[in-house]
């Protein structure tokens, strides 16, 4: 299972950072190249939030003890996904504005001010619309990190939990153990007077024996 979890860390790692690289190309692109690019690299996208599905459950499976450092590093490869993918969605964004404007700016001389008034008024309402996106994106991104921190609280209160729970298990054990060593001591005890009691009696009947032979043989 380590092998596997480390060979999905290794996939994510080398497809991100090929992602990264991409995208800084974004802008060299133009028109249909640019398109099929940004295509190409949201199915990296894809495949990288499939690698942290498959991360996740690997780690699920794990022992509390090994769960914990290597959550630290899931919740990091998450961030930087959802780095990319902001990254992204500008980059689309950034792409459909662009293409409004070359529009506008090819436009000859005959086009009507008409034409141009709609464009640009496009133009405006796709940025707007930009805006507004960030803005949720950003409001949906701090929801996750509280929910993930809700996440993350709610785990180690489950471990306090279980370390708790095994402590009353050991010390029950113990418990049971003291009790059987002093049940154990207790019947040595018992069994110790009751030898004694028995050697008492035994001693007292030899001496009243003694006390009768001898006072029997006086009377003769």
């Amino acid at each position: 299972m380590a092998s596997l979890l480390l060979s999905y860390e290794q996939q994510f790692s080398t497809l991100t950072a090929e992602v990264t690289q991409r995208m800084g190309t974004i802008h060299n692109y133009h028109g249909t190249e640019r398109k099929s690019l940004i295509s190409s690299i949201e199915r990296q996208l894809d495949e990288a939030q499939e690698l942290l599905e498959q991360m996740d459950l690997e780690i699920r499976e794990l022992p509390n003890s090994e769960r914990g450092k290597l959550m630290g590093r899931m919740k990091s490869y998450q961030t930087e996904f959802n780095n990319l993918e902001t990254q992204m969605k500008k980059a689309k964004t950034t792409n459909n504005a662009n293409k409004l404007r070359d529009e506008l700016l090819s436009m000859d001389d005959n086009g009507t001010d008409d034409q141009r008034a709609r464009l640009l008024d496009n133009t405006e309402r796709l940025e707007n619309s930009s805006r507004r996106l960030e803005v949720g994106y950003r409001v949906v991104m701090e929801t996750e990190k509280v929910g993930q921190d809700i996440l993350d609280n709610l785990q180690r209160d489950r471990e306090t939990i279980s370390r708790t729970r095994q402590r009353l298990r050991d010390g029950d054990a113990n418990l049971g153990k003291s009790s059987r060593i002093v049940s154990g001591m207790m019947r040595r005890i018992i069994q110790n007077r009751l030898l004694t009691f028995l050697i008492m009696g035994v001693l007292v009947i030899v001496i009243i024996i003694i006390i009768y032979v001898t006072t029997t043989k006086q009377k003769s």
